[in-house]
């Protein structure tokens, strides 16, 4: 038995009270020939009718294979150097782990205990860095970590801890860490639970939009001059003798095949690399360890938390967290091995009760149930394996760059934090196999833009969940503006409806595919089979397993 949206067997939201939704494999695959669509002045189609064009007529420097934050990262920074570059991405931009992390950009506090100082002190410095150039993507973030008593970390280890922490942040964080009192803790967060509380402290993160991150990376990639298409799938690579010279990339949204050519190839796909890396070479080992990382949303009203807050697990003390959303408390994430196929994992009941407990020992007011959980949400993490299957969260999260057997770069593990040095590091080895100057790496002094948020105006004011920011206007925008090109990239990417409410949106898509299908050149028909399509979305991506 299945939950959709973890309201359980009786609530309204649950799957087997919905009209069956198309699945994945009715849709993705299907040939939607633009001839019996609107032309006029459709911007996706517009834009997506060049971009096929520019990647069919050329020979590349670059093409990058996956639209998440590593390869948009590495897009836009080989793109500002100078280079030809293709970037296409199978599904949306940032649609598998870089829509589903913790949305944070942080040094890794959690890592120290483990012995990682190096990464910290990367992630630390990436931190700084992007607060520094997108500061209306990251914004800092203070967090509070009560102390208990016979916790696993004790106050003193904690504040040993933290002290690392702002000493590998060469003590350029935001803010210094503090010890916290038992007054102060319950100062800054009163709903904790207080007996048993011997102090804490207090530190600094920062948070993002990890989707619209990632976007603002393809898209200042583009205004640079990159050629970026999303929904566009990798079939094959393009050889000439035994020599990689491109792929085929097939449209999923009008079936056309595209041969891409490129001098070199490199594969950012994250938990999918494995897969590409056969393409290549069949005997390829495995080189991703697979972990999934599960999160929660709850009304951040009954949890009561002012800030973020640290906790550690009671079944097993892993360090997770309890995160501000607005008027959504966000809890995660979780750290277990995996080997779902990437596009199939999801939440289950015991991931979600491993989460619940966790806030209710810390909140004990809250008293959460699954039927609170507004949603939950799956992603993997594609670490570099070592072949040791031991405790997840004492895995590496450092990154590994790799050349395969035919040339193609592929890049394994790695953070959201870091993908900034990671794509400069996979830029610098490509410029080397060009062998010829290109420009310097300029991304850690460049700001971050993206596109300018244009207001909205008349009845695009109209909000699409009552009481929500996010309007039919930011949903016009997301297709005139930020290449979206279904209503999935649209609810899910764009604006976080799919994540804000217990239905996901579900009853609104109708109206919002009514208001952009003159932007997005869709007729009647064609709205309806976006409103399927994105029912079938959500059940693949929010569905409780048993």
């Amino acid at each position: 038995m299945s939950e959709n949206c973890p309201g359980g067997p009786g609530d309204a939201t649950t799957a087997s009270t919905l009209p069956r939704a198309a699945t994945p494999a009715d849709i993705r695959g299907v040939p939607r020939p633009e001839s019996r669509i609107p032309p006029p002045d459709s911007p996706a189609i517009q834009w997506r009718g060049e971009a096929r064009d520019r990647l069919a007529g050329g020979i590349f420097d670059l093409l990058v294979i996956g639209g998440g934050i590593t390869g948009a990262g590495i897009a836009r920074d080989a793109a500002l150097r100078g280079m030809s570059v293709a970037l296409v991405e199978q599904d949306d931009f940032g649609g598998g782990t870089s829509s589903r992390s913790s949305r944070l950009v942080h040094g890794g506090v959690r890592y120290l205990e483990h012995g990682h100082l190096k990464l910290v002190f990367e992630a630390s410095r990436e931190r700084r860095t992007l607060l520094r150039i997108a500061p209306q993507l990251v914004r800092p973030l203070q967090f509070t970590w009560p102390v208990y008593e016979r916790a696993r970390l004790p106050r003193w280890k904690v504040r040993a801890g933290l002290a690392l922490y702002d000493a590998l942040a060469m003590f350029r964080n935001v803010g210094r860490h503090r010890g916290l009192s038992i007054a102060q803790v319950l100062d800054a967060e009163p709903g904790l639970r207080t007996p048993g509380l011997t102090g804490g402290a207090s530190y600094w993160d920062a948070a993002t939009d990890d989707a619209a991150l990632t976007l603002a990376n393809v898209l200042d990639a583009r205004a640079a001059g990159a050629v970026v298409l999303n929904h566009a799938a990798m079939q094959s690579f393009v050889t000439d003798r035994d020599a990689i010279i491109g792929a085929n990339v097939r449209d999923e949204l009008s079936g056309r095949l595209i041969p891409v050519r490129a001098q070199i190839v490199v594969n950012a796909t994250g938990p999918w690399s494995d897969a590409i890396r056969r393409m290549e070479d069949p005997s390829a080992a495995a080189a991703v360890l697979g972990t999934k990382g599960v999160h929660i949303a709850v009304p951040a009203e009954r949890v009561g938390n002012r800030a973020a807050v640290t906790m550690l697990a009671p079944s097993d003390a892993r360090v997770m967290f309890c995160l501000p959303a607005g008027d959504l408390t966000i809890i995660g994430t979780t750290d277990t091995h995996t080997n779902a196929v990437p596009a199939e994992v999801r939440a289950t009941r015991d991931d979600v009760s491993y989460l619940l407990e966790a806030v209710n020992r810390y909140f004990p007011a809250a008293q959460l149930g699954p039927r609170d959980v507004v949603a939950a949400w799956a992603g993997i993490r594609p670490l570099v394996s070592s072949g040791n299957q031991g405790d997840p969260a004492a895995a590496s999260r450092e990154h590994a760059i790799t050349t395969g057997s035919r040339g193609v770069i592929a890049i394994t593990g790695g953070k959201l934090t870091t993908y900034r040095e990671i794509a400069e590091q996979v830029v610098n080895r490509v410029a080397q196999r060009l062998g010829r100057t290109t420009g310097p790496c300029i991304t850690a002094t460049t700001p971050i833009t993206g596109v300018e948020r244009t207001p909205v105006f008349g009845q695009l004011f109209e909000p699409i969940l009552e009481g929500r920011a996010w309007t039919l206007g930011h949903a016009a925008r997301a297709v005139q503006q930020e290449l979206a090109c279904t209503l999935a990239d649209i609810l899910i990417r764009r604006t976080k409806v799919a994540f804000a409410s217990r239905d996901h949106g579900i009853p609104a898509a109708p109206r919002v595919a009514a208001a952009v299908a003159r932007h997005a050149g869709w007729d009647a028909a064609e709205c309806a089979r976006q409103v399927e399509a994105y029912r079938a979305e959500v059940a693949r991506l929010f569905t409780i397993d048993d």
